[in-house]
């Protein structure tokens, strides 16, 4: 988890303003999801936008110039619906473009990384498993982090090639997704680990298999709450909190620039909310139109 402080000139907005003004929540698909559950558990009275590039997506096979223009685009379209703090709530575009899109917009912004701090101070055996996307591995973010607190533990650093498309269609517990997960952590598991970094915020979401796979072996580390949590703490540094609204906690709003169909699935599934997924056309310099996947 991550979060600096934002640009000299972010966005003012009046008392009454800050409290109404929603909270962007941005993933390349539908893994932020997870970042959401905690966010809404963190602060109930935030109103939550939530948008799913799913056109795009994985964004672990893309090259670093098309996440940053996915990303940078994204966030703008969120601050023209109202957004006073973005939530990057993909690791991928966390690790690979946050730093210019704060250079850009003019609100808080709260990243994702993966826990290899907490798994450094946790793990017993000074071995741990990473799962994260290919992108998310290369990148110097991650390398940075394992510079910093990995000095005498011995992480495994796994991409987790197919695991985001299953969870985007929905498969987080069928026998090829089960053997998927078992060819990446049996290896772990001989290796010595004893906790596992999911380091993409599509797979907490797989949790359940894993948990089936590994038993008690690996503790899970899964830094969503830690997100949800700082971004608390921003909101209350700027004043942008929202308190309590009269009618109660408000539900979240949900866009997709594919036809989220499998994101309204999810959703009902896994969080237990049954909402409308509105499918919205964002233009970016390296995307032509909705139906271009053209990178």
């Amino acid at each position: 988890m991550s979060a600096q402080s934002p640009s000299p000139t972010v966005r003012t907005f009046t008392a009454g303003a800050a409290l109404q003004a929603p909270v962007g929540i941005f993933d390349s698909g539908l893994g932020g999801l997870s970042v959401l559950r905690a966010v809404r558990a963190q602060l109930p009275d935030e109103t939550l936008l939530y948008v799913a590039d799913s056109l795009y997506a994985p964004y672990g096979e893309r090259d670093d110039d098309f996440i940053a223009d996915r990303t940078l685009a994204i966030g703008e379209w969120l601050m023209g619906q109202g957004a006073k703090a973005l939530v990057v709530a993909c690791n991928t575009a966390t690790a690979q473009s946050i730093a210019l899109v704060r250079e850009k917009l003019p609100i808080p912004l709260i990243g994702v990384e993966p826990g290899i701090k907490p798994a450094a101070l946790q793990s017993k055996s000074r071995v741990a498993g990473v799962l994260a996307t290919q992108a998310t591995l290369r990148s110097a973010r991650f390398q940075g982090l394992l510079e910093r607190y990995a000095a005498d533990c011995r992480f495994l650093c796994q991409p987790g090639h197919g695991l985001v498309q299953a969870v985007e269609r929905c498969d987080v517990s069928s026998a090829e997704l089960r053997a998927l997960l078992r060819s990446y952590l049996e290896p772990m598991l001989d290796a010595g680990a004893d906790t596992l970094v999911l380091g993409c915020t599509h797979y907490p979401f797989l949790d359940a298999a894993i948990r089936d796979i590994v038993g008690d072996r690996l503790a899970l580390i899964d830094t969503s709450v830690a997100i949800a949590r700082q971004l608390e703490r921003v909101l209350d540094q700027y004043g942008l909190r929202a308190t309590a609204p009269a009618a109660g906690t408000p539900l979240p709003r949900f866009y997709s620039t594919d036809d989220g169909l499998h994101q309204q699935q999810l959703t009902a599934t896994l969080l237990g909310i049954e909402a409308s997924v509105e499918r919205v056309l964002i233009a970016s310099r390296r995307t032509a139109g909705p139906d271009s996947r053209a990178a």
